[in-house]
């Protein structure tokens, strides 16, 4: 198994005293981990540039959680790729469930991604079916469909990260079997193959309810480079025991 890539998106929570110590706690441990291990925290907007200023120059990858599709303008609470890039982002969440349930489409995401790009940032864009597309034997389309939609034109393999989220196990306490998810990223990496050139090399990421308990088991299904962590990822030892779940413990 290659080396996972460790993902945290710690949405709508940390202040600037624990949020620093948090990222502090897991840069100086990853700098210490296994070489190669691959780690990235995608803190709150406000927290991005001291926890990117901290982080210069280690190992430790630092994200933002969205990016506006347009460069400036009048859209106010909104922050574009490249602000994110000058605050110190490296990589931007992309089509999380939470946006789609807002209304963000895969035409929408497609833009955010081709202006991520364009700032610099590597775009890491979600997808996934909800609990009733998947009763009715939708998941695979549904899924196929908000890939290729949210893929901006001329994207390059090398640029891109996927993770495949089933939202009816994100924040629900409940994962998808591992038949499941061995079928759905087998499905999404050869969609990935016959959309982009040397798409079978990009990083392919499960999210849903990752917890130690379960990481190693989900980090050895075949297609699987890695996971994308939600609340697990705000307490230094889940995520880290969830980040050497992949690598055969500490």
């Amino acid at each position: 198994m290659n080396v996972p890539f460790i993902a945290g998106n710690w949405k709508m929570n940390g202040l600037r005293a624990d949020g620093l110590a948090l990222a502090r706690d897991l840069a100086d441990w990853l700098a210490t981990a296994r070489p190669g291990l691959e780690m990235l925290i995608c803190p709150p907007a406000t927290l991005l540039a001291d926890i990117a200023a901290m982080a210069a120059g280690g190992p430790l990858l630092v994200g933002a959680q969205d990016c506006h599709h347009r460069p400036a303008g009048a859209h106010t609470g909104d922050l574009s790729a490249a602000m994110l890039a000058d605050a110190g982002a490296g990589h931007v969440i992309l089509g999380h469930s939470e946006r789609r349930a807002r209304g963000e489409d895969s035409a929408l995401i497609a833009a955010k991604a081709a202006a991520a790009l364009s700032a610099g940032l590597r775009p890491l864009i979600c997808i996934g079916e909800t609990l009733a597309e998947r009763e009715v034997g939708q998941a695979g389309s549904i899924v196929t469909g908000q890939l290729r939609d949210s893929l901006p034109p001329g994207i390059a393999a090398d640029r891109l990260i996927i993770a495949y989220e089933p939202v009816w196990a994100i924040g629900t306490g409940r994962t998808a079997d591992a038949d499941t998810i061995a079928a759905m990223h087998a499905l999404i990496k050869a969609e990935l193959s016959a959309l982009l050139p040397g798409g079978d090399a990009v990083r392919l990421l499960y999210g849903g309810s990752v917890t130690p308990a379960n990481a190693a088991t989900i980090l050895h299904l075949p297609g699987v480079d890695g996971v994308l962590v939600g609340g697990a990822s705000l307490k230094a030892a889940d995520f880290k025991a969830i980040a050497l779940g992949g690598r055969g413990g500490a």
